[in-house]
């Protein structure tokens, strides 16, 4: 790797780093506090329309920012298309979810949901107006300026939420955060960029990138779609609350994974695209990631699992606690996600759209299959159907990886195992103390203590050189993000 493509993939991983983990940080802080303020069926209604929103951002996206980023000559005709183009169906999305509003309210039993959906989706409108900037910013790889705009916009919105919630406003303290939050976004990102929007339009422009895009697009909707499908099913068949707990404890899981998804696929998605041609090279890299990635990630995932009652009694308070087997299980179902997100990103690079939209239609297939076989045995029964599901298109995925660049599925499950039993002792270790004590805060703070001390050990005796590294790196852009202000 030349010394010039290694600071890129540093700086970027560092700063998309900072950027999301430094958001889930925020938001973990500001979910709690909510949920403190809040009652589960506040989190229920606005869990209940979040499909339609999050199908809209990617319709308006429709996958043309990938499509920006892999273009080496992207020009202001590029830009300007597929802005006016983003604007053009977030207008048009607004207006169908708009009438559309009284049919999802009755759907779900609901009428508050009419004014409710209606509201909320004006975030739809702002998404549009800020996505040519941020293609931009990831384009260049200046994640930098993508931290400080979403650390900044995550806070304030927060604090908006927060503020409303103790006004006792309920479910609204919910949809001024999120509509608060991509106005930040909006405003913020136009900011970050000399950009500006001129009048050119070309239809070639989307012909030609809506090649590329349309696979990207459908593996976006599906992935939406199945994400939000079990909010939708328990809307439906279950009570408001349920939803509530199903998506608290989502939410905490993903704090905890999912910014790891992010951090790749933002990152490694451009350099990979740098060394797609470069087989030998791809594969070490690729293999670097995997390892590094694994170190982090299995550990925390299963010690969230043994910890999972004494960490929702203590951070949500009891009235949270029907959520722990939730919890449990959507964590046990993100152990290989970050690793299934490395394939897929791997395979786009290389220009294997194609492939990877049908791994998703596989995936997505596996899940209905598990809805249907699984969903008499209720909640629980649902979420080890998912757990199924996920593990094997995470073993599909290697498949096309080895078939692709050519890395075999034993070297791929071979960089991960050590890792993996690591963390199964010291997810062992940690819920063996909860024979001892019952108290759920001093149980809380004696597993941390313990796995902890555990942990850093491991690293040390393993990468000795890794712990100097982190904190090295995180403080050096830590004093640069604050001296950027």
């Amino acid at each position: 790797m030349s010394d010039n493509l290694k600071q890129k993939m540093l700086g970027a991983l560092a700063w998309s780093s900072v950027d999301r983990v430094g958001q889930q940080v925020v938001q973990l802080i500001i979910g709690l506090i909510l949920a403190r303020l809040l009652n589960p069926t506040d989190f229920g209604l606005l869990g209940m329309v979040a499909i339609f929103a999050a199908l809209s951002y990617v319709l308006v996206e429709s996958g043309f920012g990938q499509a920006l980023i892999r273009k080496q000559d992207a020009n202001e005709t590029d830009y300007n298309t597929v802005f006016y183009f983003n604007i053009l169906t977030s207008l048009l999305l607004y207006l169908i979810l708009f009438c559309s509003a009284p049919f999802i309210a009755d759907f779900f039993h609901q009428p508050k949901l009419v004014i409710i959906t209606r509201i909320s989706f004006l975030a739809i409108l702002c998404n549009a107006f800020y996505l040519v900037p941020f293609t931009q910013l990831v384009k260049a790889m200046n994640f930098k300026s993508v931290a400080k705009v979403n650390l900044i916009s995550t806070a304030l919105s927060g604090i908006f939420g927060i503020i409303f919630a103790i006004m006792h406003l309920g479910v609204w303290s919910l949809v001024i955060q999120q509509l608060s939050y991509h106005f930040f976004r909006m405003v913020l990102f136009h900011f970050s960029v000399s950009w500006r929007p001129k009048w050119l339009f070309s239809f070639q422009v989307i012909r030609n990138f809506w090649k590329f895009s349309v696979h990207l697009l459908g593996t976006s909707m599906l992935n939406v779609v199945f994400t939000n499908i079990y909010s939708l099913i328990l809307g439906r068949f279950y009570p408001v609350k349920e939803v509530g707990f199903y998506n608290q404890s989502n939410k905490l899981s993903e704090t905890f994974n999912y910014s790891f998804q992010q951090v790749l696929l933002s990152s490694t998605f451009t350099l990979f695209t740098q060394v797609q041609d470069d087989n030998p090279r791809l594969i070490r890299i690729f293999r670097e990631v995997n390892k590094k990635t694994s170190i982090i990630t299995f550990p925390i995932m299963m010690i969230l699992i043994a910890i999972a009652y004494p960490f929702i009694y203590v951070l949500l308070t009891p009235k949270w606690l029907p959520s722990v087997p939730y919890f449990q299980l959507l964590c046990l179902a993100s152990l290989f996600a970050p690793y299934y997100v490395l394939n897929m990103c791997a395979l786009n690079a290389r220009g294997k759209s194609k492939v990877t939209f049908g791994i998703e239609i596989v995936k997505k297939s596996l899940i209905i299959l598990s809805v249907l076989c699984c969903f008499r045995f209720g909640v629980i029964g649902l979420l080890w159907g998912y757990v199924l599901s996920c593990f094997l298109s995470y073993l599909i995925s290697t498949y096309y990886i080895k078939k692709d660049i050519h890395l075999s599925i034993n070297i791929q499950i071979r960089d991960l195992l050590p890792n993996m039993v690591v963390g199964s002792i010291l997810a062992i270790l940690a819920f063996s103390i909860s024979l001892f004590i019952t108290n759920p805060l001093i149980l809380l703070i004696s597993q941390i203590i313990l796995v902890l001390i555990l942990y850093i050990l491991y690293i040390r005796l393993t990468q000795p050189k890794l712990i100097g590294q982190v904190f090295g790196i995180a403080s050096d852009k830590f004093r640069t993000f604050m001296k950027s202000f």
